[in-house]
């Protein structure tokens, strides 16, 4: 038996674009906000459910209208429309209450192709123009189309429909707009169109339906002419499944309607050769994925069943045992191996596993491993497969792995929606966007092409799935990681930390893992108001533990140092009587303070300022400027120091006179 699913099956632009909308809505709203759609979002009951347990509830017009002038700043409200559209009354009174409330968010996610037939309805209608509309009456989308006419409105469900009404509709005068329901059957369209125009001699007809439904339609009834049976998944309130479903059934006698493949009746399908899968648009494609998984097991059912027969004949193997043999000869598109008594055995090239340069890893004359997937052909060739056993070589490692929560290391290759696939050996497990370690805002498709350590966190052996996590392995290294550090930590031992934030009472050092603080006090010699005046986040700096409390996690750290210390640092590189170029950083009415290093200064006084008497040090001096200037005295107990600018006045002046007196002699 084989398989074919359609191209176009699933999802149709309009109903992706509401459910990924939504999606993300949900992704991002804080515990505070609530979210509504205005009627089942899509016609499926699953993703209805699915978005539900979410957080998204379906409401009626009234509980949206109430719930709409509710939102509060500290409860807001958001409200999305569906594809299907809403009534006009409804979407006015609705835009009237968001212009007037800020809390209340309306997203309106009309199918652009259903917005287009609104606009025909409001536009072409004006002064009374009857609307026709070929749809189904109860359905959203006819009722929000229906409202926007400003005449006479028909709805008709068929051909026959429209011929039974055919009194009703001659009334118009030979004057009418007529459009059709997005999901509705193009040939049925066809139909009813066609009596229009015998009907209308001014008949302004629209073609509104989809153009994906049509390639749809018209997809599904080529691929159930050339299949035995056909099943088409979708909901089974869903007006585009039901068109779907009875388009393809005119075509073949076995044509099913499932929401899911666990309603599926597998023995339908017995005796079908080729079997044709297609969906509404209302389908998401996990489901199409699960019921053409279930297909498949029928497929295995029948090749197990063949394998079986063939096994009465041939008793030395069964299908599903696991053989050694040696490569004979290695083909194009097969390669042989000889089994012993046996047989021989047989497995296709692509099975040939290669190293990373792409070249096969065994050759002819080496023993190989294989699984048997066929026992024995009319030629008494066994078949093999080498990927089905290192599947499931790798497949126990994983159930391993979550067993005895070990680690296991693969490849990043490939991102999809909510998460990343790290393929171990040949399993791919999904990890999603939550479980990749990678902050929430943040672009998790990087982690493409890396290799990463996970942890398995659930698994399903039914079916083969595993599911892990980056950020629980990640999480266990930064806890064995602190376990280390606090094990050996002590005071008076010094770090190269780096700067994690700033407080206005110190600021905070990363450790390595490990985060301690730094009181202002203790960044600087010199007084400091806050601590972004000395260091900035990211900045590396030397610190030193100088009390910790293990049993809290507190760690109190420490900058300064008398290696560090400024005056020390002075006393080391000045002495009384040294000469220093210092920069005026001050002026008092009694003199200058002047910086002579970082963190040190020294006065001069009013009266070390010239070799005269003066009344103001502003008169000679500036802030900012740099003078040379002699240290006339260090008080190391009040960490003081005296400069002085005349006494180098003197000595120049004193030098002068001496010159004089010997130009004289």
């Amino acid at each position: 038996m084989r398989i074919k699913v359609a191209s176009l099956a699933g999802f149709c632009f309009g109903v992706r674009r509401a459910v990924e909308h939504l999606e993300a809505l949900l992704e991002r709203k804080s515990e505070r906000e609530r979210v509504y759609t205005l009627g089942s979002l899509i016609h499926n009951p699953q993703v209805v459910a699915s978005l539900e347990k979410r957080g998204a509830s379906a409401v009626t017009e009234a509980e949206a209208l109430e719930l709409a002038r509710s939102a509060t700043e500290d409860s807001p409200v958001h409200l999305v429309i569906r594809a299907h559209g809403l009534e006009k009354p409804v979407r006015e009174a609705l835009l009237s209450v968001e212009r007037e409330n800020a809390a209340f968010h309306l997203h309106d996610m009309t199918c652009p192709f259903v917005a287009k037939i609104h606009r025909i309805a409001t536009e072409k209608t004006v002064g009374g123009i009857p609307l026709l509309v070929y749809g189904d009456e109860d359905h959203p989308e006819v009722k929000g189309i229906v409202s926007c006419a400003e005449g006479e409105t028909t709805v008709v469900h068929s051909y026959e429909d429209a011929l039974a009404k055919e009194k009703i509709l001659a009334s118009a005068d030979g004057e009418i707009v007529c459009v059709a329901q997005t999901t509705k059957s193009v040939n049925e369209w066809k139909k009813v169109e066609k009596f229009l125009k015998k009907l209308y001699t001014k008949a302004k007809i629209y073609d509104t339906i989809c153009g994906v439904t049509e390639n749809r339609q018209a997809e599904a009834m080529s691929l159930a002419a050339s299949v035995d049976g056909m099943i088409v998944v979708g909901g089974r309130n869903s007006a585009n499944t039901r068109s779907l479903y009875e388009t393809v059934r005119a075509i073949t006698p076995l044509a099913v309607l499932c929401e899911s493949a666990e309603e599926l009746d597998l023995s339908l399908f017995a005796g079908c050769h080729i079997i044709g899968i297609t969906a509404g648009a209302s389908t998401p494609r996990y489901i199409i994925e699960e019921v053409t998984t279930k297909m498949s097991e029928i497929i295995e059912i029948q090749e197990e069943n063949f394998e079986q027969m063939l096994e009465e004949s041939l008793k030395t193997l069964n299908t599903g045992d696991i053989v050694t043999g040696v490569i004979t000869s290695i083909g194009a598109t097969e390669i042989y191996v000889d089994l012993s008594a046996k047989g021989t055995g047989m497995l296709k090239a692509e099975e040939m596993p290669l190293d990373e340069n792409g070249n096969p890893v065994f050759k002819v004359g080496d023993e190989i491993e294989a699984f048997v997937v066929r026992n024995s052909d009319v030629e008494g060739v066994i078949g093999l497969s080498r990927k089905k056993i290192e599947r499931m070589s790798d497949w126990k490692k994983i159930v391993a792995a979550h067993k005895e929560a070990t680690v296991l290391e693969g490849k990043v290759t490939g991102a999809v929606k909510g998460g990343v696939i790290v393929t171990c050996g040949h399993i791919g497990v999904f990890v999603p966007a939550s479980q990749t370690g990678v902050a929430k805002d943040a672009d998790y498709t990087t982690l493409v092409g890396t290799t990463q350590q996970i942890a398995i966190i659930d698994i399903d052996e039914q079916r083969n799935r595993a599911v892990g996590s980056i950020k629980k392995v990640l999480a266990a290294k930064r806890k064995e990681a602190q376990e280390a550090f606090w094990s050996t930590i002590e005071v008076g031992m010094k770090y190269e930390g780096t700067v994690k934030s700033l407080t206005n009472y110190g600021a905070f050092v990363d450790l390595g893992g490990v985060d301690g603080m730094v009181h202002v006090s203790e960044l600087s010699w010199s007084r400091i108001s806050n601590p972004a005046d000395v260091v900035a986040v990211g900045d590396k700096i030397s610190v030193y533990v100088k009390s910790l409390d293990k049993e809290k996690k507190r760690i109190s750290l420490g900058c300064k140092t008398e290696e560090n210390n400024p005056w020390n640092l002075f006393t080391s590189s000045y002495a009384e009587g040294d000469v220093a170029s210092v920069k005026i950083v001050g002026i008092t009415p009694f003199g200058a303070f002047a910086e002579i290093m970082p963190e040190v200064d020294g006065l001069i006084h009013i009266s070390q300022i010239a070799d005269k008497k003066i009344g103001n040090p502003a008169e000679y001096l500036e802030i900012g400027q740099v003078v040379e200037a002699k240290i006339i005295g260090i008080d190391n107990e009040k960490k003081k120091v005296s400069l002085s600018i005349r006494a180098l006045l003197t000595a120049e002046a004193e030098e002068t006179d001496a010159a004089d007196e010997d130009i004289a002699e």
